[in-house]
């Protein structure tokens, strides 16, 4: 399970913040998890209680996921359409020369903090 080393890591990026912006507790991380990226936001979501338990900085915050869809820019009818999976056609055309411009990102959106 991938999710937990990507939970830690979240989790030090949040430290490495609050010791540069001089905050002492993160109250809410809304994290933005594309539907293309291979990270399950349900073991995401278990991780990040494991891993934020004991840690003073986290142990209270909520995280709240924000779920990017997938999408793709189809180079037969050269249009941005919505795809599930990588091997998705273009639900337009049918052809298969899609190349995916979005959905495979995992990043920080923001944070509430104290």
């Amino acid at each position: 399970m991938h999710e937990m080393s990507l939970t830690e890591g979240v989790v030090r990026i949040l430290e490495e913040q609050a010791a540069s912006h001089g905050f002492t507790k993160v109250k809410t991380v809304w994290l933005e998890i594309g539907e293309l990226s291979t990270v399950v936001p349900e073991s995401m979501e278990f991780c990040f209680g494991a891993v934020a338990r004991g840690n003073p900085l986290t142990a209270e915050t909520r995280l709240e996921i924000i779920r990017i869809p997938g999408t793709a820019w189809c180079m037969d009818c050269s249009k941005t359409v919505a795809v599930t999976s990588r091997i998705d056609l273009c639900p337009d055309c049918g052809g298969a020369k899609l190349a995916v411009t979005g959905g495979e990102e995992m990043r920080i959106k923001e944070l509430e903090v104290e």
